[in-house]
């Protein structure tokens, strides 16, 4: 993979967006910052980290999805990357909350935002964002946010976290490519947080109600069973899972 490193930037994100319209870039082209002055989230959330102690990067996925209604798909390779080299790395206790975030416990690690652009000749072009708390240890002002060394009480080596991510996402990109999806979406939803257990759920109303996680749908909709048994879908930005 190529890998450049920078000291500090704006986002990863949009710097290797700018990069790959002016320069044709390989695959699983890396960019990295020990600072972000605007890392985002999902619907525009800032990501906020301690300079020099997590990792905060952006690759290149080029040709992996061959449709637009695929997707998702690769928000589940890339959520699954990122539990592998966690349990590589033995953090216990892993789930993803739908869609994007990794946790420990109830503690966020990791996040991702995925940006797709879609060619003139049909070709995807993805910019996975990733921000992994790798190396942090104060979360004063977030209390829902923990790190692998304040889980595993000691600190990691952050290139071999990355490598080690980078490997497991190209063997991921690799099984999407095979149209072998359907192992990754059984491990996707097997590992979803809070799946099968009565829990509150806000609409962008304010009301709230209670439903039980069934899994999520190949368009990347949260399917809810609500207090009559019927099953809602709902999309990112029509619920919020209160925890």
């Amino acid at each position: 993979m190529k890998l450049i490193k920078l000291d500090a930037i704006d986002s990863t994100n949009d710097f290797l967006k700018r990069l790959s319209v002016e320069q044709s870039l390989e695959n699983f082209t890396v960019v990295t910052a020990e600072s972000q002055t605007r890392g985002k989230g999902q619907m525009g959330a800032k990501w906020d980290s301690e300079i020099g102690k997590n990792l905060m990067f952006s690759v290149l996925v080029n040709n992996v999805l061959n449709t637009i209604s695929e997707i998702f798909d690769l928000n589940v390779a890339v959520a699954l990357s990122i539990l592998t080299t966690l349990e590589k790395n033995k953090i216990p206790n892993l789930s993803i909350k739908w869609p994007n975030d990794i946790l420990s416990e109830n503690k966020k690690v990791a996040g991702i935002l995925i940006e797709n652009t879609i060619k003139n000749n049909g070709e995807i072009t993805s910019i996975i964002g990733i921000g992994l708390n790798v190396n942090q240890i104060n979360f004063d002002n977030l209390p829902k946010a923990s790190s692998m060394a304040v889980i595993s009480k000691k600190e990691f080596d952050k290139e071999i976290i990355l490598n080690q991510l980078i490997v497991c996402l190209k063997s991921n990109c690799d099984i999407l490519q095979n149209k072998l999806t359907t192992q990754l979406w059984n491990s996707y939803n097997k590992n979803l947080f809070k799946k099968g257990i009565p829990m509150a759920f806000s609409l962008p109303n304010g009301k709230k109600f209670m439903g039980i996680i069934q899994g999520v749908n190949s368009s990347g909709k949260l399917e809810v069973k609500i207090e009559n048994d019927s099953i809602e879908t709902f999309g990112i930005k029509e619920i919020q899972l209160l925890y």
